[in-house]
């Protein structure tokens, strides 16, 4: 088995470590590499010179934005992301969304949303857990009927991260009650401007810990 790069890999990396250096904005190297916590619009524009430069999803099919690579490119892109202290684009779009939009959507649907997830036009954010259904999503709540050309949603999901950030859910939602607990779910898109949609925060309360130390002893 040869594990040595070919040419054409190492030119690859070089060119990816030159994108990097050039194309990756200081500010937000600088909030990478210190553990601070990225704004919305620093994601944002990252994510967007990602996707300028074809590379905002790269496992996707190449059809529909991915970039194609074999297992040694994707390596080596990742591994220069992470030396070069470059975020992740959203990864609720091309993760999570995305590639189920490319599997099961339909036409319609691909043509309107994957270009909108690619730019990051439109911000995803995932409904899953629930009150009391935490990582046991079989024991989901929130029920969907269909009404028309439409779902009426009720209920609620928690720890919904970036809620406050996102234009809209994918959703796990119980359209068949009577079904299995594990069957009967349904994967939903939900605009979070729907009518009766509320978005509330969840805050909780900060811990301080008082700490006497003893003046006369070297710490």
């Amino acid at each position: 088995m040869e594990l040595r790069y070919t040419p054409e890999e190492i030119a690859f990396r070089k060119e990816v470590r030159n994108f990097f250096q050039s194309s990756l904005p200081a500010d937000i190297r600088r909030k990478q590499m210190l553990g601070q916590r990225l704004s919305k619009q620093d994601i944002v524009t990252w994510h967007r010179i990602l996707n300028k430069k074809g590379w905002v999803c790269p496992l996707w099919p190449v059809e529909y934005g991915g970039t194609g690579w074999d297992a040694a490119h994707y390596f080596i892109f990742r591994e220069e992301m992470h030396l070069a202290y470059a975020p992740d684009p959203l990864g609720f779009n091309t993760n999570l969304v995305g590639p189920v939009i490319c599997r099961f959507g339909t036409d319609e649907q691909k043509q309107w949303f994957l270009p909108r997830i690619r730019n990051i036009d439109i911000w995803f954010c995932q409904g899953f857990s629930e009150p009391g259904s935490g990582s046991d999503l079989a024991s989901l709540k929130t029920r969907a009927e269909r009404d028309g050309d439409h779902y009426v949603v009720n209920g609620q999901k928690l720890w919904t991260s970036n809620g406050h950030n996102a234009d809209w859910m994918f959703a796990l939602v119980r359209t068949d009650p009577n079904a299995k607990k594990q069957k009967g779910i349904t994967y939903l898109l939900i605009d979070m401007k729907s009518p009766g949609l509320e978005v509330r925060p969840v805050i909780t309360p900060v811990s301080y810990t008082h700490l006497t130390l003893p003046t006369n002893r070297e710490v």
